[in-house]
């Protein structure tokens, strides 16, 4: 008896933990709030839409839209008065200043840039972060837009 209490106690938990991190969950366009609504007509002319979630982001809601313009990847994050928060728009490493190229390599270490995207918050450039693929396996790093390191991760 007691046994079955710990295990159900412990799936709980577990269950409650992951609850609380930022979670992403799918949605449809009808379930976004009228300014929301409003921003993403604004941001996707001339792109298309593949898909819409919301999540909560230290305690506040956050929803985005995740589209393709022009061949390459935008995402833009909304609070729900339809204000943009961020924007990540896939970015040619070809493109990118000798800095920013040295900076993702030298973070990238032996790995392989995958994929870059700028992140624009408050119509700044706040970041360049790379997709980097090391022996099969995944993970990002990211540069200031001076390719220089970041004091904290944007």
């Amino acid at each position: 008896m007691m046994k079955n209490y710990l295990v159900t106690f412990a799936v709980g938990f577990l269950l409650l933990a992951g609850s609380a991190s930022a979670q992403e969950k799918k949605i449809k366009r009808s379930d976004l709030p009228p300014a929301v609504e409003k921003t993403v007509a604004a941001q996707s002319a001339g792109a298309t839409i593949r898909g819409f979630s919301t999540e909560k982001e230290k305690g506040q809601t956050l929803y985005e839209v995740e589209m393709t313009v022009n061949g390459h990847s935008k995402d833009v994050s909304m609070t729900p008065d339809g204000s943009i928060v961020e924007v990540e728009e896939q970015v040619a490493f070809d493109s990118l200043s000798p800095e920013v190229k040295g900076g993702l390599q030298a973070k990238a270490g032996k790995g392989k840039i995958t994929k870059v995207e700028s992140l624009t918050k408050k119509d700044k450039l706040v970041a360049y972060e790379a997709q980097v693929e090391t022996n099969g396996k995944k993970s990002e790093v990211q540069v200031g837009p001076d390719g220089k390191p970041l004091d904290h991760e944007e």
